[in-house]
């Protein structure tokens, strides 16, 4: 299938659901057991049916997820996949920005990104120093955009302030239950100021997926959907906002898939966002990744 995109007014433009590599290749480590072979199926079963959107970063793994990733897309059309990921938030010097960014690519295998992330906030390391490694990375074609992962309203607002290019996208945590980012403003921050927001676990790693009573159950039925394809096209249907997922199986993968092409009533929007049950910030014990 053709993934629908959306489109900034400045002409940037992004699919609307995209492939997450978190956990490919192993957590914060590289996971020596880990199945290399299966990891790399489930970014060509993506690829194969549509997806051209992939996300990964250097913490993932450290650096394996890239080379899976790498490894998985060679046989691809470079041109048609829309290939992000992330510098550390300890990488995020001029030098050492330079430096992750050349290192993904070797990793990657590839001669530049589509969109860069600086993954999270480091109050150790100015961020004017992070949006100058930025600007030189565009200007040498390393990458094509900037972006920023798990930022506030105010760094959003400082690390634009440094760059000449536009910062594009803030990935964040967002989903039906965990509604942080809304309540801090950063959902409308985005919609107002021209950035897409990613949304980073749509299904809470497949918690929303128990829900079966309800405003969700509601709509699964009016619908005729699964709960993870109303969540997932919950998030897609508002402004400037687009969202992935980590899919290992065709079954996940085809599931996920069903959530786009179609459209809620505004009015079945709205109550999912005020009536869905236990709605939460982030727990200090989830970490941003």
């Amino acid at each position: 299938m053709v993934i629908p995109t959306k489109k900034l007014q400045n002409g940037f433009e992004m699919p609307v659901f995209g492939l997450g590599t978190w956990q490919m290749g192993g957590r914060h480590e590289h996971d020596l057991n880990n199945n290399d072979d299966a990891d790399i199926a489930a970014v060509r079963q993506a690829l194969d049916a549509g997806i051209t959107h992939i996300d990964t970063a250097e913490s993932y793994a450290q650096g394996y997820a890239e080379v899976l990733v790498g490894k998985a897309i060679k046989p691809y059309d470079r041109s048609k996949i829309f290939l992000a990921s992330k510098a550390h938030q300890e990488n995020l010097s001029y030098e050492r920005i330079i430096h992750s960014a050349k290192e993904s690519l070797k990793r990657l295998q590839t001669d530049y990104l589509d969109l860069y992330y600086a993954h999270r906030f480091n109050p150790d390391i100015p961020l004017k120093e992070t949006m100058r490694g930025m600007d030189s990375l565009v200007e040498e074609g390393l990458i094509r955009h900037i972006a920023v992962s798990n930022f506030t309203v105010e760094q959003c607002k400082e690390a634009q302030s440094y760059t000449k290019h536009k910062i594009v996208a803030n990935q964040l945590h967002l989903n039906l239950q965990y509604r942080e980012a809304e309540r801090k403003g950063l959902v409308e921050y985005c919609q107002q100021n021209d950035i897409f927001f990613v949304a980073w676990r749509p299904l809470q790693k497949g918690m929303l997926l128990e829900e079966k009573s309800g405003v969700l159950f509601e709509m699964m039925q009016k619908y005729k959907k699964t709960a993870a394809q109303i969540a997932i096209n919950w998030l897609i249907s508002q402004k400037n906002m687009v969202t992935l997922s980590k899919m290992g199986s065709k079954e996940h993968l085809k599931e996920n898939l069903g959530a786009l092409g179609w459209e809620m009533e505004k009015e079945d929007i709205a109550r999912l966002d005020k009536e869905f049950p236990n709605q939460q910030d982030i727990s200090d014990a989830v970490p941003l990744i």
